[in-house]
C-alpha cells in the first residue's frame, strides 16, 4: 500500500492502517508512506502528525514527498524490487494524483503488480480547475477499483466506464474500542450525567453544513432541551462560525472544541452523546458514521452522496433532505419525542455485525488475483 499512515494522523491513515492489519492476517503486506503529506503552505489545520500513540500498528516505511518527484522515483524502484502481487492506494484528492500516479505506472513497467485504487472521492467536494486532468491520470494508471458508495461509483464510471470495480461497505474504525455506558462516558468527560447532546464531529468545512446546524439550534434546544458538542478542527475560519453562536445567543447551549480529538478520546465523547448529526451539504461517505456505529450511536444526517446509502432511515438514523434547518430541528424533536434512541440503536447494532475489515480485504484480493499482468 501507499498512502498516508501513522505518525500522520486522521481518519485515512485509519483506514489504511486498519486494512493493511486485515490483508496482513493472510498475506504479507508493506506500508509506504508519506515523509510529508502537503507543504505547509496548502495544510489548513495546525499539525499533519499524531501525538499520541501508535493506534494500529502496521510499521509502515516513511519514503514518499508529495510534492518532490525524486521521491517519487526511489519509492517506485524500492516498491519494485519486493516485486508485489499488488498495489494499493487510497485515493481521495486530485492533489496526490502525480506522485500517486507516477509511482504505480513506473511499479507496473517494472514488475507487473496489479495496481488497485480504493476511492473515497473520485470528483472532490471543493473543485480545482486541474481535477478533471489530475483525476484521468490517476485513475488511467489502476487495474481496477473499489469503490465503498453508489454515488462514487457513478463518479468512476465517467472517467473508465469499463474498468473492474466492486462496491464494499466502508468497514468500521474498530479501533477506538467498544462502546461505554453513556453514564460513564459522561464521568470521563465531565459531562453532567443528565440532559440530551448532539455530536457534531470531524474536520470542519461548508460542505459539511455545521452553520445549518448552529442555525437551528434554537429550536431544537426550544423543542428538546438538547444541547450540542462541535469537536473538529476548524479547516477554515472559525469566525463565521464563533458569530453565529454569538448573533444566536447560543453560548449556554453550544460548546466548540476547535482542535483535533485524540484517538484516546473519540469513544468517549461518541458514547457519551444521544444522537450524531452530520448536515452535510454534499457527501460521498462519510467515515464517521463508521466511528458512530462503531459506538452504537444513531446517525442524523441528510440525504446526499453516498450518506443515504449508509444509513438506513428509521433503522440505523434518520435522513432529512440537504440546506432544510426546519427539517433537521424537526427530526431531532421526534427522535426524543418519539423515544426513538433504542430502536435506532439496536439497528445500529444489527449494521455493526455486517461491516467488518474482512469483505474489503476479500474484494482487494479478488481485484488482485484477477487476470495478473505478467512482465517479463
Amino acid at each position: 500500500m501507499v498512502g498516508t499512515a501513522y505518525p500522520m494522523r486522521g481518519g485515512i491513515a485509519q483506514f489504511n492502517a486498519l486494512l493493511c492489519a486485515e490483508l496482513a492476517k493472510q498475506h504479507e503486506v508493506r506500508c509506504f508512506s508519506f515523509t510529508r503529506q502537503y507543504p505547509s503552505l496548502f495544510f489548513p489545520g495546525k499539525t499533519q502528525m499524531e501525538e499520541g500513540e501508535d493506534p494500529v500498528p502496521i510499521g509502515a516505511t516513511p519514503i514518499v514527498d508529495s510534492v518532490n518527484p525524486a521521491t517519487w522515483f526511489a519509492a517506485a524502484r524500492e516498491i519494485s524490487a519486493w516485486k508485489p502481487d499488488a498495489l494499493l492506494f487510497k485515493y481521495w484528492l486530485p492533489f496526490f494524483a502525480p506522485c500517486f500516479g507516477t509511482i504505480a505506472r513506473r511499479v507496473k513497467a517494472a514488475c507487473g503488480s496489479k495496481v488497485i485504487v480504493i476511492c473515497d472521492n473520485v470528483i472532490p467536494h471543493e473543485r480545482r480547475p486541474l481535477d478533471g486532468p489530475l483525476t484521468r491520470y490517476m485513475l488511467g494508471a489502476a487495474d481496477g477499483f473499489i469503490v465503498m458508495s453508489k454515488t462514487v461509483l457513478a463518479d468512476l464510471r465517467r472517467f473508465r466506464p469499463d474498468a473492474p470495480a466492486e462496491l464494499a461497505a466502508h468497514p468500521l474504525y474498530t479501533h477506538f474500542g467498544e462502546p461505554m455506558a453513556r453514564e460513564d462516558a459522561r464521568r470521563r468527560l465531565g459531562w453532567p450525567r443528565e440532559g440530551r447532546v448532539l455530536l457534531f464531529f470531524g474536520y470542519i468545512r461548508r460542505y459539511k453544513g455545521l452553520d445549518l446546524l448552529l442555525r437551528a439550534m434554537p429550536g431544537i434546544h426550544e423543542a428538546t432541551g438538547a444541547r450540542l458538542w462541535v469537536l473538529g478542527e476548524f479547516y477554515e475560519d472559525r469566525a463565521y462560525y464563533d458569530g453565529i453562536v454569538k448573533e444566536d445567543r447560543l453560548e449556554e447551549i453550544v460548546t466548540m472544541r476547535g482542535d483535533y480529538v485524540p484517538n484516546e478520546e473519540v469513544g468517549a465523547y461518541f458514547s457519551a452523546s444521544d444522537l450524531v448529526v452530520l448536515p452535510y451539504r454534499s457527501a460521498t461517505q462519510s467515515g464517521i458514521v463508521q466511528v458512530a456505529f462503531q459506538m452504537e450511536r444513531p446517525v442524523l444526517c441528510t440525504r446526499v452522496g453516498g450518506l443515504e446509502e449508509m444509513v438506513r432511515d428509521g433503522e440505523t438514523g434518520m435522513l432529512v433532505p440537504p440546506e432544510d434547518r426546519a427539517a433537521l430541528a424537526a427530526a431531532v424533536a421526534r427522535y426524543f419525542s418519539e423515544g426513538l434512541e433504542g430502536r435506532l440503536a439496536e439497528g445500529v447494532r444489527e449494521q455493526k455485525r455486517r461491516m467488518g475489515w474482512s469483505n474489503l480485504a476479500e474484494a482487494v484480493i479478488r481485484l488482485a488475483a484477477s487476470n495478473r499482468r505478467e512482465v517479463a
